[in-house]
Parts: C-alpha cells; structure tokens; sequence
C-alpha cells in the first residue's frame, strides 16, 4: 500500500514538472525553432529555467517525501517492528509454556511409575504371604491329617495283630492236640504264639 501510494506521489510530481514546464518553455521553444535543430536540453538559453524548475520540482517532491511518505514509511516499519517483537515475546512465552508442561508431565510421569512401582511390590508381598499362609494351613492339614492316618493305621494293625495272635493261638492248640494229643489252655498256646514272634523279629533284625 505504501509503495503504490508512494508511484502515485511521484507521477503526480511528474505531470506537475511537465506542466510547468509547458507553462514556463514557450519563449525557450520559439527561440529553439529559429535555430538550428539539436537537442533542446543543451541551448544553454533555457539552462536558468530548467534549473529553476528542477529546483522547484526537486524540492516539492522532497517536502512532500518528507512530510508524507517518509513518515508512512517509518510508521510502517515501526509497526512491523513492534509486531515482530510481540510475536518473538510471545513465542519466548509460549515456549517457556511448553518447557513447564513438559517438565509437568515428567514429574507426572516419574510419579506415576513410582506408585505403579510401590503398587506392585504390595501386591507382590501380599501375594507371597497369603501363598505363605495357604502352604502353612495345607502343611498343618496335611500333618493332622497322616497324624490320624497313622493312629488308624496303628490301632488296625495292632487290632490285625491281636486277632492275628489269637488265630495262631487256636491253630497251636489244634495242632498240639492232634499231634500229641495234650489239650493246651489258651494262655500257654498264646504265650508261645508271643515267643516265637519275637524270636522271628529278632531273627529279621
């Protein structure tokens, strides 16, 4: 827009020089056409003139450079100035902005991992004490349990024991008898059947 208006300012100041200087040449043309042919600007009769209206022109034109377009100009480049400063401000701002969100995050972050990290060692010792305690309670089951397996098993084998003793003991009785023919009470058969186990165990040792 400066520019444009600053092309239109020096055409105006163009046709105005050209003007005058139509107004002001006619003697400097009539005298031009009664000698002979050359260029007009080297008659040194119309020097004075043109130097007179190239001062003239040169010094409207610097008034009006000075007072008009000079200071658009300057105006113009003071605004884009401080634009451009408003913008680096801005940017410095947004960036600092942008330094302290990020250093948020990594803080956020770094937190974050860390309860993640407490989280999962509770949960880790929680889980190892419980299979700790259901180990306990199954290994005490299991002990109760082969404690009555064995006082079964202990009170069927000296039950098998016993009726194993009186079976022998009626056998040796039997057996006696037919073989000798001497009846033998029960308590001397069992106390021999007693004997000969022990004597046998004695003997497996």
């Amino acid at each position: 827009m400066t520019l444009v208006l600053a092309m239109i300012t020096l055409r105006k100041m163009k046709a105005f020089g050209l003007s005058l200087l139509l107004v002001s040449g006619p003697t400097s043309v009539l005298a031009a056409e009664g000698e002979a042919k050359g260029l007009p600007q080297l008659d040194i009769t119309t020097w004075p003139n043109q130097l007179f209206w190239l001062v003239v022109t040169f010094g409207i034109g610097y008034v009006i450079m000075s007072r008009m377009i000079t200071p658009r100009i300057g105006n113009v480049l003071e605004q884009r100035g401080r634009t451009i400063q408003d913008n680096l401000t801005r940017a410095k701002e947004a960036e600092a902005d942008a330094q302290a969100m990020k250093q948020e995050f990594e803080a956020s972050l770094d937190d974050a991992r860390a309860k993640a990290s407490d989280a999962s060692q509770k949960a880790m010792a929680e889980a190892k004490a419980n299979a700790e305690a259901a180990e306990a309670e199954l290994s005490a089951k299991l002990t109760k349990k082969t404690k009555t397996a064995e006082t079964k098993l202990s009170k069927v084998r000296d039950e098998a024991l016993a009726n194993i003793n009186d079976v022998a003991s009626e056998v040796t009785q039997d057996a006696i008898l037919a073989v000798t023919g001497m009846k033998v009470t029960k308590a001397e058969a069992t106390k021999s059947v007693t004997k000969l186990a022990k004597a046998g165990a004695v003997q497996e040792a």
